[in-house]
């Protein structure tokens, strides 16, 4: 059994090497032996091809706000495992979740279960810990899908599906509705649904689990678009200003199901809106009335996400930012018009992406919001080549790049330019400027 944080995390990043289980037998024997810790708690549950770790982060921020004892449990992390554990908005302890994964480990010895998955045994911890600190709720990011994630061995009283894209389609089938029916499991009896704003098209197969359930729905749409369930279940929201600098605000009005809550400020880039009144959705939801306007906007205003648009350096500015999907790097390259819109002063992007990403399509969505363009190779085994990466910006930019063998060069030379930049392609890339800047 680990006795120290990084005897832990070297059990975590050894059991990767197990892949991925389709199956919540492994992590169901484990709670299992563990007295079934979810039990002592109600859960939030989040899937969704974007936007989902910000909807978790906020619905747990709000939720604290009220009063309440939280757990977050999110993914992937970017420099410590205990990043993935949090409790009232914070990480847990190194002891803690030293304590959290020999539980977890001792489950997998007792049920007998061979080689758990890291997310088995992160999530068993999690939820142990959660159980151990008395949390009145806990808020879980799924991993992949739906169905078979780990954090699917609970049954939630708020099932929130942000919105569906197509990635992971190796594991969730090559279709929007195939993914939304593997994301659909996380609807089970007794929840209450929450239809974020990306599932406009695919909704039916949500709302045909759900009536599975005799379940009632919620769903979140801006005001100008049509809403899948009734008007007095539908929370709406719209953009009313989008911040003008890369640290600018963002107002947002939403009206929930409850109650109107008016004009909300987010130090966040626009394309947080439906995730703040997803976040909203949810909370109602778990709190089943009204949220305090006071709690929200108390929330709100100490929000932040690393590696989504994250401010990391200034003078010049440096932004870390996630997109690892054209449909993220879309959103990222409208908080980049937003936040330079002199074109003319537009960031240089240093960009790195795994192998298994579509790294044409987060070109394409970026083109037309750049400056100069440096690429660089993550520190991971699954990186792709930035030669080939080179080849692409030529195609679809039209630009020559310039090439190095790591984020770290890439970066150094952007910043040397005295432009601005963006640092993404990957959490990954984000991650490793977040590291570079620290220490320097």
């Amino acid at each position: 059994m680990p006795r120290t944080f990084a005897q832990a995390s070297a059990v975590l990043s050894s059991a990767l090497t197990f892949g991925i289980h389709p199956s919540l037998d492994s992590i169901t024997a484990m709670l299992d032996v563990t007295g079934r810790p979810d039990a002592g708690f109600s859960s939030v549950q989040v899937t969704g091809t974007n936007g989902k770790s910000s909807t978790a982060r906020l619905t747990e921020a709000i939720l604290h706000a009220h009063g309440l004892k939280t757990g977050c449990y999110t993914s992937p992390h970017l420099d410590s495992y205990a990043e993935r554990i949090e409790l009232g908005g914070a990480a847990v302890s190194e002891p803690d979740f030293v304590r959290g994964v020999a539980a977890a480990l001792e489950a997998a010895r007792a049920a007998h279960v061979d080689e758990p998955t890291e997310f088995e045994l992160l999530t068993a911890a999690a939820l142990w810990l959660f159980r151990e600190q008395g949390v009145d709720v806990a808020v879980l990011e799924v991993g992949m899908g739906g169905r078979w994630d780990a954090t699917s061995v609970v049954s939630p009283s708020v099932a929130v599906i942000t919105g569906v894209g197509l990635d992971h389609t190796s594991h969730l089938g090559n279709t929007r509705e195939e993914i939304a029916s593997d994301k659909a499991h996380i609807i089970k009896a007794a929840s209450t649904p929450i239809l974020g704003p990306g599932t406009e098209g695919v909704e039916d197969v949500f709302l045909t689990r759900a009536a599975r359930f005799e379940l009632h729905p919620r769903a979140v749409r801006p005001t100008s678009r049509p809403t899948p369930v009734g008007e007095e279940l539908t929370v709406r929201y719209a953009i009313d200003a989008r911040p003008e600098s890369p640290e600018g605000f963002s107002r947002i009005s939403v009206v929930g199901v409850h109650a109107d809550y008016g004009v909300l400020d987010v130090a966040a880039p626009a394309y947080q809106a439906p995730n703040v009144a997803t976040a909203i959705a949810a909370a109602e939801a778990a709190l089943g009335r009204a949220l305090d306007y006071s709690a929200v906007t108390a929330a709100l205003a100490t929000f932040r996400m690393a590696a989504r648009f994250e401010v990391v350096a200034r003078d010049p500015i440096v932004i870390a930012d996630g997109s690892h999907n054209p449909q993220a790097a879309r959103v990222l390259a409208r908080a980049i018009s937003d936040a330079w819109p002199d074109s003319n002063l537009r960031p240089a992007l240093v960009l790195g992406v795994l192998g298994d990403k579509d790294a044409q399509g987060i070109i394409e969505a970026l083109r037309d919001v750049s400056g100069a363009w440096f690429l660089g190779r993550p520190e991971s085994n699954r990186s792709r080549d930035t030669k080939e990466l080179a080849d692409m910006v030529r195609q679809i930019v039209g630009v020559e790049p310039s090439v190095f063998e790591t984020v770290r060069e890439a970066l150094v030379a952007a910043r040397k330019t005295g432009s601005d930049v963006v640092a993404t392609g990957s959490f990954v890339t984000a991650a490793e400027a977040r590291r570079v800047l620290r220490n320097d």
